[in-house]
């Protein structure tokens, strides 16, 4: 593919988590996604076969870029409380940065679609084992994969409650706040 044509389809995926997001996917036609991005329909079919190789293709965009992101962060850092604060605020500066990415994965309204649903928890399953070798603690693998889904559930509650509620916040003020939350947790899990 030439760079014009990935640069092309790199802009339709942008335009389209952006009407997805905001619109949901049964809002959205693919006339919306051509129009947004200031392409003809045929053009947006040259890159995406239809609408639904369109939503998958961006859950694991944004999957990769939220994982990324993380990875990014803890990356080098060997101290559990700093690697539980540097992903926490790496996740809270993420959603803050890029709302439409957090609501297009975690609120756009495809729950009823079985393939949806499976593609999405397939990024949950892999941010969870991001997250998992920073539980430094001696369990059991499903224990800390366990926790690993817990970490990953508080922070996108935390999330979905303030961009639910319009709420204003800053990244890395939030994020230390679950990481002391989530810090506070696995220590007592650590000494069970």
């Amino acid at each position: 593919m030439s760079s014009v044509s990935n640069l092309r389809r790199s802009q339709i995926l942008e335009v389209a988590l952006t009407a997805f997001s905001t619109s949901g996917y049964h809002n959205t036609s693919m006339n919306d996604i051509a129009e947004a991005a200031g392409v003809t329909k045929p053009v947006v079919y040259q890159h995406y076969e239809s609408k639904r190789a369109l939503f998958l293709a961006i859950i694991d965009h944004v999957g990769d870029r939220m994982i990324e992101v993380l990875t990014a962060a803890t990356s080098g850092l060997t101290d559990g409380q700093a690697q539980v604060e540097a992903g926490m605020i790496a996740f809270f500066k993420w959603v803050e940065r890029d709302r439409n990415a957090f609501k297009f994965l975690f609120d756009s309204g495809t729950q009823n679609d079985e393939e949806f649903t499976i593609a999405i928890r397939k990024v949950l399953d892999r941010s969870a084992e991001a997250i998992a070798p920073l539980i430094a603690i001696d369990l059991d693998p499903i224990h800390v994969r366990t926790l690993a889904h817990g970490v990953a559930g508080a922070s996108e509650g935390v999330a979905r409650f303030l961009i639910n509620n319009n709420t204003a916040f800053n990244g890395e003020q939030i994020g230390k706040q679950i990481a002391n939350l989530v810090w506070a947790g696995l220590r007592g899990v650590g000494s069970e």
